[in-house]
């Protein structure tokens, strides 16, 4: 049996009433299907019970890219600019499930947005419109759209540190990646270890320290390019061999346990 694998979901408004759905992009699902080589199943932003309901189940978990940014009471940050889109159903439902997740040893990826939930769910904090801060990079979503490629392209290098897991996988100490987000680490969690930084020395991969499982961050977009670029497959084939294992041995145990009763 393949590794069931969590996607966390977003409330978004579709259709001509702006009907709330729980939604996350199809690219997600792809990759899981793809280098992952699991089965995705959608996580709604159903709140904290989730964490205790559907871990269980689950073999791994990617926390999703968004639009919208983590809500600045979760890291007792200043309230965001108006306009700014905000999803507390998500936060109320991917924080818990993160430190759940991290408790368990469940394999982890943490994308983008996942990325900065990680971070506040954790201890962390966040910087808001980094673009708007002396000596910073805009790393947002470029303005211009016509091109189809312009969210994809490669936006900035990125520096690693020796021996990380990136490094090892990439065969060098400095990657190009994407970008796509306002927000970034401002004060790194306690238990998270930067291994990645952009030119401007904003935090971009991180792992967990000491975790008892595959846990992993990255600010940019690897789901975006994995059919071309190696790096970026390489993440998710190595994300998707820890979800296998935890999934062999999920199995074993729960072979083990029929057998006892």
């Amino acid at each position: 049996m393949k590794p069931l694998i969590g996607i966390s979901c977003c409330v978004k408004g579709f259709g001509i009433f702006n009907t709330p759905n729980h939604a996350a992009s199809d690219s997600y699902v792809r990759v899981v299907l793809g280098p992952v080589a699991g089965v995705p199943v959608l996580l709604p932003a159903a709140g904290e019970m989730l964490a205790e309901q559907m871990l269980p189940r689950l073999d791994g978990l990617i926390l999703t890219g968004s639009r919208s940014n983590v809500h600045p009471d979760n890291y007792q940050g200043p309230s965001h600019a108006e306009g700014t889109p905000e999803d507390t159903q998500r936060d109320s439902t991917t924080l818990p499930l993160i430190r759940a997740a991290i408790a368990a040893g469940l394999p982890l990826l943490a994308i983008c947005r996942g990325f900065q939930e990680l971070n506040v769910a954790l201890g962390g904090s966040l910087d808001q419109r980094i673009q708007d801060l002396e000596g910073r990079m805009d790393h947002s979503t470029p303005s211009d759209q016509r091109f189809p490629r312009v969210r994809t392209a490669k936006a900035h290098s990125m520096r690693l540190t020796p021996g990380s897991l990136l490094a090892r996988i990439a065969g060098a100490e400095t990657i190009p990646v994407n970008s796509l987000h306002n927000q970034g680490v401002r004060r790194l969690a306690p238990r998270l270890v930067a291994e990645g930084w952009a030119p401007d020395g904003t935090v971009e991969a991180v792992r967990v320290q000491d975790s008892a499982g595959w846990a992993y961050g990255v600010q940019w977009h690897p789901e975006y390019d994995w059919e071309r670029d190696a790096v970026s497959r390489a993440i998710f084939e190595e994300f998707g061999t820890a979800c296998a294992a935890w999934a062999a041995a999920r199995g074993h145990g729960a072979k083990l346990a029929q057998a006892a009763e």
